[in-house]
């Protein structure tokens, strides 16, 4: 298994959608802080938006994703030609659905196949939010930057041939996205039994594609590097976190010099290699501590702290928490 599929199996991150706007105007959502524990999200299939934070103003187009881990207050503001009138809010089953007077006009698009259009189209935005236990996944949540914006019309991963057809890439496509887009329109405007459970299960999808990342949209996401330099640690740590990792050592796994390795991996991650190793080690033995009934101080060596005391201090500082009263809590549960 791949280091990114298995960070995100250990993580146990449920997606939820929670609202659809479809409207044809200018229209504001207002999101308040979320806390921890909850990370919001925008999907916008069509239109154009803007996420509002204090002090920071992000352009979202058709086809972007955004995450926000630490699950600040912000605001989703659907651009449009004037004012939208006559908005509505309603209960359409699994989510909230808000349109406007000329929502009609934004359903048939979306029902004949205009997967995205400029940004004059009508907006159809879906916004939710993912949830995990205390442990692995607030770990994996807090190594992620404030803002999470990829686009997911196109990415690292398509193919040479993918990527020169006009279905990929061209005016007012959502090229792989199309598929998954659909989809989600229509188990949203059927509401057909077990609709909520394939958009939750659609959510997943969409965490796994934004997590690859995409280079442009802000800063590279270390779970998305294609470079031996991130990878590789990543690899290497996953197979034995007890080991005791040196820069040197990791440097040479990518035949680079000591200072060219930290240089490379500061720039792809934000963080220095002790740092990243510490985070890696502490997700892992979140998921022991909450998984299994390993003693701490068997956890504590199965990722490379022969004291206790001292992965305690680590394990703190990491998470906010202390290895017992994590275990407590997943208990409780």
């Amino acid at each position: 298994m791949d280091a990114l599929s298995r960070l995100i199996r250990l993580a146990r991150l449920r997606g939820s959608v929670d609202l659809r706007c479809l409207v044809a105007g200018r229209y504001t959502l207002d999101n308040p802080d979320a806390g921890r524990g909850q990370a919001p999200f925008h999907l916008l299939l069509s239109g154009a938006c803007d996420l509002q934070l204090p002090g920071r103003r992000i352009e979202v187009a058709a086809g972007d994703m955004v995450l926000l881990p630490r699950g600040a207050a912000h605001r989703m503001h659907a651009r449009g030609p004037r004012a939208a009138t006559d908005v509505e809010r309603r209960d359409a089953g699994p989510y909230t659905l808000v349109t406007d007077a000329a929502s009609a006009s934004a359903t048939r698009g979306a029902r004949d196949g205009d997967e995205g259009g400029g940004p004059g189209a009508p907006v159809d935005l879906f916004c939710g939010h993912y949830t995990w236990e205390a442990g692995p996944g607030q770990v994996l949540m807090d190594m992620l930057p404030d803002v999470v914006h990829v686009s997911l019309a196109s990415g690292p991963d398509a193919d040479a041939e993918d990527a020169g057809s006009a279905e990929y890439d061209g005016p007012g496509r959502l090229g792989r996205l199309g598929p998954l887009s659909g989809l989600m329109r229509d188990e949203a405007a059927r509401a057909a039994p077990g609709a909520e459970a394939v958009l939750d299960a659609l959510c997943d999808v969409l965490l796994t594609l934004a997590l690859r990342g995409t280079p442009g949209l802000g800063r590279t996401l270390w779970l998305a590097s294609a470079r031996d330099v991130v990878r590789t640690v990543t690899e290497a740590v996953l197979r034995d976190p007890a080991h005791d990792w040196r820069i040197e050592e990791f440097a040479g796994l990518v035949s680079m010099s000591r200072a060219t390795f930290i240089r490379h991996f500061v720039r792809e991650t934000g963080m220095n290699p002790g740092d990243f190793l510490t985070r890696l080690r502490m997700l892992l033995a979140a998921e022991m501590l909450t998984r299994t009934d390993r003693s701490v101080a068997a956890v504590a060596a199965a990722v490379g702290y022969a004291s206790e005391s001292a992965f305690g201090r680590a394990f703190r500082v990491t998470t906010g928490d202390t290895p017992a009263r994590l275990r407590r809590a997943a208990r409780a549960r």
